[in-house]
């Protein structure tokens, strides 16, 4: 009867206590953005829902993103952040549940009582449970959430790693088609100004030319030249860059593609600023360890009430080995102990300040991050509204200085100008050129940029 009311009682008082358990109420912060962006939104289709090999539809470059998705050593490390995450949650969840031991032993005692000198033998066997504590105010289980919710962050910090790095490798890869599109044109303007000197030197043979000539076109070859080897310079650190983020150890395969021959989908619907909370996993990441940190806030209150554990044994106990398993050798222990804290010099207290001082900080970051989410978007709508028509002007100005050229070329052949209207068509096409390509490169790279900012690049193919 005694065992009965003492199972009941302890029900009962679970039940009780239970109530008691003191867990967070999660609240996500207001985000502090505003409620539409200032370009409006198209209806085509969100970054989300576009894979990447959609996205980026030329197959060299999709060859260099999967190569970097698969031997990136940053995204390797995230990932082992992940079961790091993931195991240190199977930890703390365990306290969530009691531990069982077996247990066997022997002991033999000799004492001296008086004159007396006595021995004595035990053996035992049984299971065994070790303070498993009893969470009625919920501390234990808040520590769990608090590892999951790390888990969570952990996982999604990876998902925006992936984001960053295919958006990283899309950049660079295209800055390397950029630098090698640039190093052709100055190749090709060398190989152009070195014609015109022979051609100064021949008509300064011929006593139609001047020496100040000569040394004109000794500068534009000169100056050339130095151009040729800076980006030749550029060109292979760019490439050892790409190779970097790829992180294999083989060469890349020889890229064949110009950069004015890339067409990249820019036309993606930018959806609505809070959006964003659910397509950027790094605002998701920020979300969880602010969930962690307001649970260890929970956990650290509950540190200010009483503790209650439990040690139990069961088992069979002899003082012969052979008579153990005997009938009537059974034993059990069962131990209950409840600790309050009375007085710990404010270590609790402490704890839970600095419990609420991460959380704070953890609001900050959130907020922080859901701030920087919308300015690269902002950034990112702003630059393509404009971007195309400035490749237009762009083109149309190369195009101009290249008949301007053909034109000096042709009066100064004809004796109707001096030698110094071709340098000055020269240097002016040469600039015109490589502002062109540079401004190509630019929109090609903020379609990349608003892609990624909006949350694109995690699936490989796109959702139907």
């Amino acid at each position: 009867m005694i065992k009965k009311l003492s199972c009941t009682g302890f029900a009962a008082a679970t039940l009780l206590l239970s109530g008691c358990q003191i867990l967070p109420n999660f609240q996500s912060p207001k985000a502090p953005i505003p409620e539409k962006f200032a370009t409006p939104s198209s209806e085509a289709p969100a970054a989300v829902d576009i894979g990447w090999r959609e996205f980026f539809q030329n197959p060299e470059l999709q060859q260099v993103i999967e190569q970097a998705l698969a031997n990136n050593r940053d995204l390797k490390a995230t990932a082992l952040r992940i079961e790091e995450a993931r195991a240190l949650y199977g930890i703390q969840r365990a306290d969530q549940l009691p531990t069982v031991n077996a247990t066997a032993g022997g002991t033999r005692t000799r004492a001296l009582l008086g004159a007396n000198r006595v021995e004595y033998t035990s053996y035992q066997v049984g299971l065994g449970m070790t303070a498993f504590e009893l969470d009625f105010f919920g501390r234990v289980k808040n520590l769990s959430e608090a590892a999951l919710s790390q888990f969570f962050a952990t996982e999604q910090a990876q998902r925006a790693a992936q984001i960053a790095l295919v958006g990283e490798v899309a950049k660079v890869w295209l800055n390397e088609r950029a630098l090698a599109e640039q190093l052709q044109i100055a190749e090709r303007t060398l190989k152009a100004r070195q014609a015109s000197a022979d051609l100064v030197q021949q008509r300064f043979d011929a006593g139609i030319s001047n020496a100040l000539e000569i040394r004109q076109t000794e500068t534009l070859v000169q100056s050339a030249s130095a151009a040729v080897l800076a980006l030749r310079r550029q060109h292979a650190q760019s490439t050892n860059a790409l190779a970097l983020l790829v992180g294999s150890s083989s060469k890349l395969a020889e890229q064949r593609a110009l950069l004015s021959e890339q067409s990249i989908t820019a036309d993606i619907s930018a959806g609505l600023p809070s959006d964003l909370l659910a397509q950027r996993p790094d605002i998701r990441s920020a979300e969880q360890v602010l969930r962690a940190n307001q649970a260890n806030i929970a956990a650290a209150r509950a540190a200010f009430f009483p503790r209650i554990s439990l040690t139990a044994g069961v088992g069979l106990a002899s003082s012969s080995l052979n008579n153990l398993f005997d009938s009537g050798s059974g034993v059990w222990n069962f131990t209950p102990s409840l600790s309050l804290p009375i007085f710990d010099s404010g270590r609790n207290q402490a704890n839970l300040d600095l419990a609420t001082v991460r959380t704070n900080i953890a609001i900050t970051n959130y907020e922080k991050a859901i701030q920087v989410a919308f300015r690269e978007v902002a950034d990112a709508l702003d630059a393509r509204a404009t971007l195309a028509s400035e490749i237009g002007a762009q083109q149309a100005m190369r195009d101009a200085q290249a008949a301007r050229l053909e034109l000096a070329q042709i009066r100064y052949k004809n004796g109707v100008a001096n030698y110094l209207e071709v340098l000055d068509a020269e240097r002016e096409l040469y600039s015109a050129e490589q502002t062109l390509l540079s401004t190509r490169l630019l929109r090609l790279t903020n379609a990349v940029d608003l892609y990624r900012s909006l949350g694109g690049g995690l699936n490989e193919v796109s959702k139907q």
